[in-house]
């Protein structure tokens, strides 16, 4: 690579050779030094270094030359090369044109003719070394820049696997200022939803096969809980774990919405012949706490909560009670309006170990059209048989769900009770029995 070059412009040559001898004796180890006999040749030299990259940290030129002046040189040139420094020789005391060129040139110095070579010297010495401290300072804000924009990058990559809300509510910038043990307590809705008979489903496909399919079904699921202000935490095979900072109605509303995407989901799979998937939801709303759990050398951002575990079994009991989205009284009570969804009570369940009961309910939106009309034509007669079942009076209960059935045969809840009903009939109920279901704890 070319040395840097110090660049020496003068009309008259015996100045020009003057010039070039005593700036050699002191910087030849580390400069080149250049010599041309006006500025236009100025201006052509200068294209050339900038084509090759060569760097020019310092130009001294005349002021009294034909054709282009001194001043006008140095103002092209730093409009062309504008922290190359410009130092002016003047044979006079010409203040207006030095004037001119500190206004228009940021000129660093000026020497005025004839001048002492230790004054030349050392003009030129401080100018290269205030060029290098500059040049270094840009070097180190570049490689500054560099350095963000790859932490940038970094956490631009991170935000896939641990979702920036989560850094937000650790406030924390950057995932590089997480530390084992992090965490922090907060309100929020959970929702936890899962593809039913995935496992059946998967023993179908080979492993890439699989891959492909969960893939295209989450890429399905995730616009959705973003648009309702949701961030996934966690995907658990073919589950999703989605947390709701801001209100339960965007995590019921992002529960609908998902049912709806998951139906034209199923439209396009049914066109290659394809088994459409149904998943089950569930949604709970409370405190929780977000952290980081692990060790040293490995660990991960989680939840943990009794509100957590209990959406989980809500989404467990979708199975059981046949139904695509249960959600908890703690959920409802938390929505600004609840009328405006359409939901039934389906009774209560008591995790194991656990004292309180939680009324469930579930919510019918996200069904087809006609199925909604018809849970909605019998819900006062499906709610007055719970009110029966729980009063123990089974038989009167039996026939308020069957009433049900007779308008809606595809009533799977209904036919749930039926059977609970026939049961207590035959074998008689426990003493204890309070019609609360018992819930695992796993």
């Amino acid at each position: 690579m070319s040395k840097p070059v110090i660049l020496c412009v003068d009309d008259e040559r015996i100045i020009l050779t003057s010039l070039k001898e005593q700036l050699r004796r002191r910087f030849q180890s580390q400069y080149l030094i250049e010599t041309v006999e006006s500025g236009e040749e100025a201006l052509e030299i200068l294209e050339e270094f900038m084509e090759d990259a060569i760097d020019m940290p310092v130009v001294i030129a005349d002021q009294i030359m034909p054709g282009m002046k001194g001043d006008e040189l140095l103002r092209e040139i730093h409009c062309r090369a504008p922290k190359t420094l410009k130092i002016m020789l003047t044979g006079q005391a010409n203040a207006d044109a030095v004037g001119n060129a500190v206004n228009s040139a940021n000129l660093y110095r000026y020497i005025s003719k004839p001048w002492e070579e230790n004054d030349l010297a050392m003009t030129v010495t401080e100018a290269v070394r205030s060029y290098d401290q500059d040049k270094k300072l840009e070097e180190q804000n570049l490689t500054l820049q560099e350095m963000n924009q790859d932490l940038e990058r970094l956490n631009q990559a991170y935000e896939r696997f641990v979702p920036r809300q989560f850094l937000g509510f650790l406030e924390k910038e950057s995932i590089v200022d997480v530390q084992l043990g992090d965490q922090v307590q907060k309100n929020m809705s959970i929702l936890f939803s899962d593809i039913r008979g995935f496992t059946s489903l998967s023993e179908t496909m080979t492993p890439e096969e699989n891959f492909q399919f969960l893939n295209s079904y989450l890429s399905q699921m995730e616009p959705v809980i973003l648009e309702y202000d949701g961030f996934i935490d966690k995907y658990m095979g073919d589950g999703i774990m989605a947390l709701f900072p801001t209100t339960a109605g965007n995590a019921l509303g992002g529960a609908i919405s998902m049912m709806k995407q998951l139906a034209a989901y199923n439209a396009g799979r049914r066109k290659f012949d394809h088994e459409p998937v149904r998943i089950g939801i569930g949604v709970n709303t409370g405190s929780l706490m977000l952290g980081t759990i692990g060790g040293n050398n490995r660990m991960d951002s989680t939840v943990i909560a009794d509100t957590v575990n209990l959406a989980s079994r809500l989404e467990g009991l979708t199975k059981r009670y046949k139904a695509n989205i249960l959600i908890s009284s703690y959920t409802l009570d938390a929505l600004p309006d609840p009328t405006r969804y359409n939901c039934r009570f389906l009774g209560k369940v008591q995790v194991k170990g656990k004292q309180a009961a939680v009324p469930i309910y579930e919510v019918y939106d996200g069904d087809p059209d006609d199925i909604i009309e018809l849970k909605q034509k019998t819900k006062e007669v499906f709610e007055e048989g719970l009110r029966q079942y729980f009063d123990r009076q089974f038989i009167k209960a039996m026939g308020f769900f069957t009433q049900v059935l007779a308008g809606n045969p595809n009533d799977k809840t209904a036919q749930l009770y039926v059977e609970r009903c026939a049961r207590f009939i035959s074998q008689g109920v426990p003493d204890e029995w309070e019609g609360i279901e018992i819930m695992d704890t796993k």
